[in-house]
């Protein structure tokens, strides 16, 4: 018999959000439209980092966090994929960057398809914004969630 990883179903004002942990970070987050409907009434099994993320996200969507704190560990991931969801970490708050910016901020002004990759692969969405990246034009392109979740999230953080 397998021990169940510790997650929660958080609700946000955009959906559930089912949140996963290692015990000691935060691991994977899944947006409404990841969530099968078996999986938001799953048994929930929580942990402290499970419960400090679910404060900072409740903080974040009252408009009263800005930046997490919570660890992160995500389950997945290259190198490459770990780098671009480091930089991110970095995009202030309430703002946004295209994908061409981010490929120049990791050192691969080329690889601007590679980094929209690994944005689209964010396995802690929310929390590493990778909502805050669009397209050159100011478009909001692809977003995990959907572009409608995408263009939630950043009306939200423009108030």
């Amino acid at each position: 018999m397998t021990q169940s990883t510790p997650s929660t179903v958080f609700t946000s004002p955009y959906g559930p959000l089912q949140l996963h942990s290692n015990g000691t970070a935060l691991t994977r987050i899944l947006l409404p439209s990841q969530i099968a409907a078996a999986d938001s009434t799953a048994k929930q099994h929580l942990d402290d980092v499970l419960q400090e993320a679910g404060r900072e996200l409740q903080a974040y969507f009252d408009g009263q966090l800005t930046e997490f704190a919570i660890p992160l560990e995500p389950e997945t991931g290259t190198t490459f994929q770990r780098e671009v969801w480091t930089a991110l970490r970095q995009i202030p708050f309430g703002t946004t960057i295209s994908y061409s910016t981010l490929a120049t901020q990791v050192g691969r002004p080329k690889a601007v398809r590679a980094v929209g990759a690994a944005n689209s692969r964010n396995p802690l969405p929310i929390i590493v914004p990778c909502h805050r990246v669009i397209g050159a034009d100011g478009s909001l392109t692809g977003y995990a969630g959907g572009v409608q979740l995408k263009g939630q999230l950043l009306s939200h953080e423009s108030q």
